[in-house]
């Protein structure tokens, strides 16, 4: 996820602890979606789509953080 920014993300994960909140929940729902779109976990198609756009709305937000944070 945005490899354009590796070493900011580096350096927020060691310094700002709601980027770190947002990006392990962004990566535990990425694992869930899996699981469920392989059928590992059981889901209906609903409950899926809610998890994938939860997912991107954090995903969206660590995109804002890490704008906000690279013009600083």
């Amino acid at each position: 996820m945005f490899p354009e920014y590796r070493d900011l993300i580096t350096e927020l994960k060691s310094s700002n602890a709601h980027f770190v909140s947002l990006f392990q929940q962004h990566n535990a729902l990425d694992q869930q979606v899996k699981r469920m779109v392989s059928r590992t976990d059981p889901a209906t198609p609903e409950e899926i789509e809610k998890l994938k756009k939860e997912k991107l709305r954090l995903k969206d937000e660590i995109y804002a953080l890490l704008k906000k944070s690279d013009q600083g």
